[in-house]
């Protein structure tokens, strides 16, 4: 079912949520031979992007999982871990037959919403694959700038291995905006 007036609220992914989310991020990321929506990766990392038990222990303190739900189905979700004032989003990711009509979107702004009234966040910080320029100009039309620093993909972090050599992360930031 395509969205009609509006998106549904974001919420907080609660852990009876853990299965869908792991689902639906490897669907978006990997999509295997499903559909494929713009933000797959799947010609630049080959694996699972993420665990049932990794998406478990996203649940903390200062770390936060929202989701949007259609019916009760998790349909897109993104991550928000608070490490003092900075705030990193992360797996942001939504059904591929859903993208493209203002989901993600609309998850981005509640995520920095979040990072902003309950994490007291005063920079965004955001990671994008070096070969996903389409994906970085994205974010920088939400205002995440690059930083001018990149990292190695973490391959110890089990979220997949490059089929690119030499594959890079992206490092962006957004200044909060306080008012």
């Amino acid at each position: 079912m395509i969205f009609a007036a509006g998106i549904p609220a974001a919420e907080h992914a609660q852990p009876d949520d853990v299965a869908q989310i792991a689902q639906l991020v490897n669907c978006a990321y990997r999509p295997g031979d499903g559909p494929q929506g713009w933000t797959h990766e799947a010609e630049l990392v080959s694996g699972a992007r993420i665990t049932a038990a990794q998406v478990a222990a996203l649940f903390g303190d200062d770390s936060s999982v929202l989701v949007v739900r259609q019916d009760t189905h998790v349909v897109a979700c993104v991550h928000v871990v608070c490490t003092g004032p900075r705030c990193t989003i992360g797996m942001l990711a939504t059904d591929p037959q859903r993208q493209s009509l203002g989901v993600g979107k609309h998850l981005l702004a509640a995520a920095e919403h979040l990072a902003r009234q309950r994490y007291g966040a005063k920079v965004l910080t955001m990671f994008v694959l070096s070969e996903r320029p389409e994906l970085l100009a994205y974010y920088q039309r939400r205002g995440y700038a690059l930083t001018g620093r990149s990292e190695p993909y973490p391959v110890n972090a089990h979220v997949g291995f490059p089929v690119k050599q030499n594959l890079r992360v992206l490092v962006l930031e957004k200044q909060v905006d306080r008012s």
